[in-house]
């Protein structure tokens, strides 16, 4: 498969799993998180189909689109390991989406930076909450769900917390 099939793919998961997810917490109060800001196509489609909804966002280096920045309050700036120990108290409340982009072109970072938001990004979650990632994660009280039609399996990750 060409690097451009394979990243089309990538983003059709990236959309289907957003999309179930959101339609997942429709009836749910709270925040949405984004970790993982990139060039902000996918924080641009929450706050499209969240119109209303605070969205956080999580990144180290902001990189992305103009139009595609949140505003100060809603910017976690800086490594994840920094800012997520102590997110709860900038969003408010636990969240009730997480959406986890955090793969790069080096799988042993990837590997460790996954290692460390499983369990960093389990005390942020609303019980009942939805985490869409593209990177397998071992979040403690999530269990995983089935991922929409079309979705091949290790593509993209949809989790809900149920903790005991």
């Amino acid at each position: 498969m060409s690097r451009l099939d394979s990243a089309i793919r990538r983003l059709q998961a990236q959309r289907a799993c957003l999309d179930w997810a959101m339609a997942e917490i429709a009836g749910q109060s709270g925040p949405v998180l984004e970790l993982g800001l990139g060039n902000g196509r996918s924080y641009d489609h929450l706050r499209h189909n969240l119109p209303g909804r605070e969205i956080f966002v999580c990144e180290r280096k902001v990189a992305a689109h103009p139009d595609c920045i949140p505003d100060d309050r809603h910017l976690l700036l800086g490594d994840f390991t920094d800012t997520l120990p102590g997110a709860l108290s900038r969003l408010g409340a636990r969240a009730v989406l997480a959406h986890c982009d955090i793969g790069s072109g080096d799988s042993a970072l990837t590997a460790a930076l996954a290692t460390f938001v499983g369990p960093a990004l389990a005390p942020l979650l609303a019980t009942g909450a939805v985490v869409a990632a593209d990177q397998a994660l071992d979040i403690p009280g999530c269990r995983a769900v089935a991922l929409p039609p079309g979705v091949a399996a290790g593509r993209y990750h949809l989790y809900r917390n149920s903790p005991k």
